[in-house]
């Protein structure tokens, strides 16, 4: 496993780093990550030479994001193929590093058939290793369209239900830029509502025990120069009590042919809350996030977090109080056993729209997801 770190000065910090992008230096081809776990102090990046040091990177947070593992998947497999390792084993490795983000396997197959066809074809290692990585580009290529597509559509849907604009956006987790190879899934709608001059105020949760609203919505929603304001998590239900929370915008990790969305823990409270105060609850994906496989929400498998990020408050960026950068100061007695599903489930019945590139569901149901799924195969067949 090999991977390095290059940190960005303070004179020359490009106003932009993107999350993902691959490099040829006459060393041989990398992958550089923009490491998640250390924003927003620091905007360092991590480079991965191999397959091994990407999945360490996947597991460890710092690349995250249901479309952007799937990006990160098939340059995996388009790095194992470009440095002539095991493609097959590089592959299993990278579509197991997080269970329940179906887009990883997704992102991973599409990359290793692409190999597997070509080699098949024409027996040359070199010209496999370029079609896996043609087909991570494009991968790449597709999901920032998406994004866009996302972002209209959901804007569209809101402005719909919510006539008048002054919208106030309740949204958890990570869900923009770093996320995806565009401006994001939910995060973009809310960046679009934003450009228009139709949001009023973004109310971000901090999204524990990672705290990935704090520190990365935040990040983007200062970049950005919109209106936001942090709160825990406990905090929303008194929002949505005082009339504060027009809409709520999710992301999603993977949505069951039944419609049940699984996103970051905490998002099914939400969606309760909402249904309770009439408030119209959003999921934002690409139509990749949909798993036919998967029949419904009891069949996604929910990835276990180990208990210190529980048990500690971690320090991904600074030492604090004598401790170590990425290491944890202990808020809780010594054997303090910890629960920590990354991810929880929304049923069908609580979601008021799934909002994809191809256009939003609604009511959601699993025959309105599989004519969504049909009608997007036929768009990229032809």
């Amino acid at each position: 496993m090999a991977d390095q770190y290059a940190q960005s000065g303070e004179d020359s910090r490009p106003t932009e780093i993107p999350a993902i992008r691959w490099e040829e230096p006459p060393e041989g081809p990398v992958l550089v990550l923009l490491d998640q776990t250390r924003l927003p102090a620091e905007e360092v990046e991590r480079v991965c030479t191999d397959a091994p040091a990407l999945v360490e990177a996947i597991r460890s947070l710092a690349v995250r994001g249901a479309p952007l593992l799937g990006i990160a998947g098939a340059y995996g497999v388009a790095l194992a193929a470009a440095r002539g390792f095991d493609v097959d084993e590089a592959a299993t490795a990278l579509g197991g590093a997080r269970p329940t983000a179906v887009n990883l396997a997704v992102g991973v197959r599409r990359a290793q058939t692409a190999y597997r066809t070509e080699f098949a074809t024409s027996g040359d290692a070199g010209q496999a290793a370029s079609a896996a990585l043609a087909a991570a580009r494009q991968l790449h290529k597709e999901d920032a369209e998406a994004s866009a597509r996302m972002a209209e559509c959901g804007l569209a849907l809101l402005d719909e239900l919510l006539p008048g604009g002054g919208h106030r956006i309740l949204t958890h987790c990570n869900t923009g830029s770093l996320v995806s190879g565009g401006e994001g899934t939910a995060f973009a709608v809310a960046l679009a509502a934003h450009r228009a001059g139709r949001l009023r105020r973004l109310w971000v949760d901090e999204t524990r025990p990672l705290l990935q609203g704090a520190r990365l919505t935040g990040y983007e929603a200062a970049r950005s120069g919109m209106a936001y304001t942090l709160l825990t998590d406990n905090a929303a239900g008194s929002l949505f009590a005082a009339g504060e929370v027009d809409a709520v915008l999710i992301g999603a990790d993977r949505i069951a042919a039944d419609g049940s969305v699984a996103n970051k823990v905490g998002s099914y409270p939400l969606a309760v809350l909402a249904r309770y105060h009439h408030v119209p609850f959003i999921v934002v994906a690409p139509v990749t996030t949909v798993d036919p496989d998967t029949p419904d929400g009891a069949s996604i498998e929910i990835e276990q977090r180990p208990g210190h990020e529980v048990t500690e408050v971690t320090a991904p960026q600074v030492p604090v109080a004598g401790a170590e950068a990425g290491g944890g100061i202990p808020v809780a007695p010594l054997g303090t056993q910890a629960y920590n599903p990354a991810f929880d489930v929304t049923p069908p019945e609580l979601v008021t729209a799934i909002v994809t590139e191809e256009g939003a569901v609604s009511p959601v149901t699993a025959e309105a997801l599989a004519e969504l799924c049909a009608r997007s195969r036929q768009v990229t067949i032809s």
